[in-house]
């Protein structure tokens, strides 16, 4: 069942939303579940529940609560832009100390896993953030631009071969600047995790997950 519940940023003491999900008996430990440029859309609540359904306590922070509170934006051209706005005016360390704030509220061990704006969040989470075990990012665009922040905690990486707005010189950087990470692509384009998208992949999904839990129950 999904929660909505409200934590204290370590970046200003800002109080924004959650969502959380919790396993049916004890956790094995958490996940911070990074959000993508939309906000806390249901496809966040359904990786939410993915999650605890494998033993975790789950929580997804509002990233974007400052701009609005309980912000959402549209798949279509218009929410693109209000979402690529709202990245634009969400400075990394106030992200971090988001971040930082969810992973203090899981139980340990506590690790982040974050999908397309999201997959970055995850990235710099595991270079900023204390108590982070391990993290995974799912087709993250913007990693290329933050290979100066080099991870403290092992990380992940899930990419689509087909993937039209992450260009092959862009993986490849990420790829180079972090070679003992695990890079996987997957026969599938951006958002492949989003149930309900064009560019959903089930059989992809599926393993992107599989190989996110073996890589989590690695650094347990």
């Amino acid at each position: 069942m999904i929660e909505r519940l409200s934590i204290v940023s370590q970046f200003d003491r800002f109080s924004l939303d959650a969502l959380s999900a919790r396993p049916s008996r004890t956790p094995i430990g958490g996940v911070v579940v990074a959000q993508e440029i939309f906000g806390l859309t249901d496809h966040i609540a359904d990786m939410c529940s993915a999650f605890a359904d494998a033993g975790y306590h789950a929580l997804a922070p509002s990233l974007f609560d400052r701009l609005e509170r309980g912000f959402l934006a549209g798949l279509d051209a218009a929410g693109i832009d209000k979402g690529r706005a709202a990245v634009t005016a969400s400075p990394w360390p106030q992200v971090v100390g988001d971040v930082q704030a969810a992973t203090d509220a899981l139980p340990k061990p506590t690790y982040v896993a974050g999908f397309c704006y999201g997959g970055a969040v995850a990235w710099m989470a595991a270079a900023q953030c204390s108590g982070v075990s391990a993290a995974s990012c799912f087709y993250g665009r913007l990693i290329a631009e933050l290979l100066d922040h080099q991870p403290k905690a092992p990380v992940m990486l899930h990419y689509g071969a087909h993937d039209a707005s992450i260009p092959p010189d862009n993986i490849e950087r990420v790829r180079s600047a972090a070679p003992d990470s695990p890079l996987y692509l997957y026969d599938a384009g951006h958002g492949f995790c989003r149930a309900g998208s064009h560019d959903f992949n089930t059989d992809a999904r599926v393993l992107a997950m599989s190989r996110t839990l073996d890589w989590f129950a690695r650094w347990r």
